[in-house]
């Protein structure tokens, strides 16, 4: 399924309202490309309705419904602060120089309003609560609209379905502070939810059988999807008022008590989470977007948030909403580089200002390098990295008055030389009768040593792996391999089933260098091989060495060519001048070999490549009968031969 990117509906003439001019559709659509933004569909509610496969409705009531122009924007899925109609116009005037950027400040109020967490039982299902306040806002109904289109636009995305973040907004003149954030027990849950239902308005339910009814009604179908949220986990979080009436079901719904309405002044946000960090980036988002609409514009009176235990002793305590407003350096040459310009560092200062990146300043690194050091502002929360500000310097200065020049260097591009080599034995092990299987780059420490009767030793590991299944990168394609064969016991065995695989695995490396950084793993790029059926096939898995050498135009050494039955052949054979290779039998003895307690005792081998550049034999791989303890561990009911090999080495260098 294809990622969409997020759409924001608005009517045309209250966004033109918003920004203060007017435009034609083919300059509005070209004022969007210059933003960065899309302009997708111009439509109207009568014509979605008479576009819709599934409407109902009469002709008549069709007519009824408005021909407003709305525009459809798609906008970039990381500029939250683009998500409605007030941040989208307050960007364009910005961007045209008919407002400056806003400074958005936390009031001081004489007594602040407090959020205490009962932490020991908040952890086990929605650990975090972040909150603020906009006073005197004055709500009329196209803003009460954009306020909750908001809301469900970032639930949708940052939010994850309410899965990290969920957004209450309370009216805070119909309850009373000090607030707090607890877990309880789904039956001692009681309280009066927002209306869902005619048949249920004004009624009280518990938390278990509210989540219930959510789950079964027909007219909840748009809050079912939450309800597994929190449905199986033996505590439900709420938010209460000082009266310790439940104000808020997060991440379900919010209670009739404490409702927004168009006569709301006092509005009371709190955001309960999961992930600290988006949860404040949510905050954040809902506050600056809407305190335009404050008595003093651009003011959020902040709430101090105290974590308790289940003494009452505090454990940590923080004030909310963040709203940070970040430095952030780029190289001035560095932005030129990347947009392909010149323009000198005082006009970038400018530019700045058209992206609310101001004010911006130069300053020198440790290297005396011009850097542009940028503001970033608490509704740019995607502003990460210089290639972000690179990319906004890029907007303001515009695409379309980029000159198009010849590039200094002529390239021609190609592949790597290793993904060829790997490409051409895809397509020649293919036509052996082999099937290419991809398997996953994680596997269980057990599948990747334990299972291959293989020792424990280092490797790549996930410090919060999701199942037992990722806890490794995979040292081995071989467990893949295997678990495949285990999961295709319906095929036929009867006349062998072979598969393979060229990939990589990734191996501890403290030596290893990319661009001046030791990362401390490296990828090699390997073949590895499965033959299973009535017999072992340890012969099938032996010409696919041979014939892997081959192809790599490697010959066998004078010894083992003698071996082969094909006589005069071998005088015709293509091979690199000082390429030679030989198989010499694996020796398990006193677990020596780490990899000979995979293989049956006896049968197995290891295959040794001499070159030009080394002189001397050097082992790239093993093949073999694989061991009935292994074939066991993986569930695999024939016997199996098999071969891994490292490819690089056969590279020439």
């Amino acid at each position: 399924k294809t990622a969409k990117m997020p759409t924001l509906a608005v009517n045309r003439d209250d966004l033109f309202a918003h920004i203060g001019r007017t435009y034609d559709d083919v300059a509005f659509d070209e004022l969007c490309f210059e933003f960065g933004v899309e302009l997708d569909e111009i439509t109207s509610e009568r014509e979605e309705a008479l576009k819709s496969s599934t409407s109902k409705l009469s002709k008549k009531q069709i007519e009824a419904l408005d021909a407003s122009v709305i525009y459809k924007i798609d906008v970039p899925a990381n500029r939250y602060d683009l998500l409605c109609i007030e941040g989208l116009s307050r960007s364009l005037k910005i961007f045209l120089g008919d407002m400056d950027a806003p400074v958005y400040t936390k009031t001081a109020p004489d007594r602040m309003v407090t959020m205490t967490v009962q932490a020991d039982a908040t952890s086990t299902v929605r650990p975090y609560v972040v909150c603020a306040i906009l006073r005197d806002v004055t709500f009329t109904p196209e803003r009460y609209a954009s306020f909750i289109d908001l809301q469900d636009q970032l639930h949708r995305n940052l939010c994850r379905q309410r899965t990290l973040v969920a957004i209450g907004t309370h009216d805070l003149d119909a309850v009373s502070g000090p607030f707090h954030y607890d877990a309880r027990c789904p039956d001692d849950i009681e309280f009066v939810p927002l209306k869902s239902s005619d048949d249920t308005a004004g009624q009280a339910f518990t938390g278990r059988t509210l989540l219930q009814h959510y789950a079964t009604h027909p007219d909840c179908k748009h809050l079912k999807p939450y309800v597994p949220i929190i449905q199986d986990s033996p505590l439900y979080p709420v938010v209460l008022d000082n009266e310790d009436t439940v104000m808020s079901l997060p991440p379900i719904i919010n209670g009739d008590k404490s409702k927004i309405t168009l006569g709301t002044t006092n509005v009371f946000v709190e955001c309960t989470a999961t992930d600290l960090t988006k949860a404040n980036i949510v905050l954040d988002t809902v506050v600056t977007m809407f305190s335009e609409y404050c008595a003093q514009p651009y003011t959020v009176e902040p709430v101090r948030v105290d974590y308790v235990d289940s003494a009452g002793a505090t454990t940590n305590s923080h004030v909310t909403p963040a709203l940070p407003v970040r430095r952030v350096q780029a190289g001035v040459d560095f932005i030129n580089s990347l947009i392909g310009i010149n323009e000198p560092a005082a006009n970038m200062i400018e530019l700045c200002n058209k992206i609310q990146l101001g004010p911006a300043s130069l300053v020198e690194d440790v290297g005396g390098k011009q850097m542009l050091e940028v503001s970033v502002p608490p509704t740019r929360s995607d502003i990460l990295h210089p290639v972000d500000v690179a990319e906004d310097v890029g907007i303001a200065y515009g695409y379309n008055n980029i000159v198009k020049r010849v590039p200094a260097t002529n390239t021609v591009g190609g592949e790597q030389p290793l993904n060829k080599l790997g490409d051409l034995l895809r397509d020649e092990i293919g036509r052996a009768g082999y099937t290419e299987v991809l398997t996953h780059g994680l596997c269980s420490i057990r599948d990747n040593f334990t299972a291959l009767r293989r020792p424990v030793t280092a490797a790549v590991s996930l410090s919060n792996p999701a199942n037992v299944e990722y806890e490794v990168v995979r040292t081995s394609l071989l467990p893949g391999l295997l678990k495949t064969l285990q999961h295709n016991k319906s095929a036929s065995f009867a006349s062998g089933f072979k598969i393979f695989e060229i990939s990589d695995v990734v191996l501890p490396d403290d030596q290893n260098v990319i661009t001046e950084t030791i990362v401390g793993a490296r990828n090699e790029r390997r073949l590895c091989a499965v033959y299973a059926g009535p017999t072992s096939g340890f012969e099938t898995i032996h010409g696919l060495v041979d014939r892997v050498l081959t192809l790599t135009e490697v010959a066998p050494e004078t010894e083992y060519g003698a071996n082969s039955t094909k006589g005069d052949e071998e005088k015709f054979r293509v091979a690199r001048e000082g390429w030679c290779y030989t198989i010499r039998e694996l020796d398990g003895a006193n677990g020596q070999d780490a990899d000979a307690g995979t293989y049956f005792p006896g049968r197995a081998a290891e295959i040794l490549l001499t070159s030009p550049e080394g002189g001397e034999r050097v082992r790239i791989g093993t093949f073999g009968i694989l061991h009935p303890e292994v074939l066991g561990a993986f569930d695999v009911g024939y016997p199996a031969s098999c071969l891994e090999i490292n490819l690089e080495p056969l590279m020439q260098k």
